[in-house]
């Protein structure tokens, strides 16, 4: 087994350079950042709830069946935020708060096919929209898969 290269020492300039780095650089305001994201993250579940309210209501839904449409609609106002260009700014202030959600989901497959949309609809749009969130999809499925399988030899 190969060992890790030895680190030089750092010279007394290298050692005062980092202290200096390390007084001048900003610090990071976690208490105000948290709040935010507990707030967003919250605006986001009630305007969802809100959603799934509606379906239920206008189209008669029991709170099961009107999770899913409402789950698309709130991928679909993501999708078209990124798409407008207001979720990455609203998104600055709002951190985890819109990230975690399912429209930071949205957010990852459209800015991809965003970024790519001038190397063309295929090669572009249709082969990099997936980059950030294949591996969400991937562990999604499989994990379903896995699940199904032992509810359908233990259970069933």
């Amino acid at each position: 087994m190969a060992r890790a290269p030895k680190k030089k020492p750092l010279t007394t300039t290298q050692k005062r350079y980092q202290e200096k780095v390390r007084k001048l650089q900003p610090r990071p305001t976690l208490f105000r950042n948290a709040i935010l994201a507990f707030i967003t993250g919250g605006i986001v579940c009630v305007i969802g709830q809100f959603i799934t309210d509606l379906y239920k209501m206008l189209l008669g839904l029991s709170s099961a069946e009107a999770g899913n449409p409402a789950v698309a609609t709130m991928i679909f106002i993501g999708a078209l935020l990124t798409g407008l260009g207001v979720f990455d700014n609203l998104a600055k202030y709002a951190g985890a708060g819109l990230a975690v959600p399912v429209t930071g989901f949205a957010n990852s497959v459209v800015s991809s096919a965003l970024e790519f949309k001038r190397e063309g609809l295929v090669l572009g749009v249709g082969s990099k929209m997936f980059m950030l969130a294949g591996s969400v999809i991937t562990f999604g499925v499989v994990t379903a898969f896995f699940i199904g399988l032992i509810y359908a030899i233990f259970i069933y």
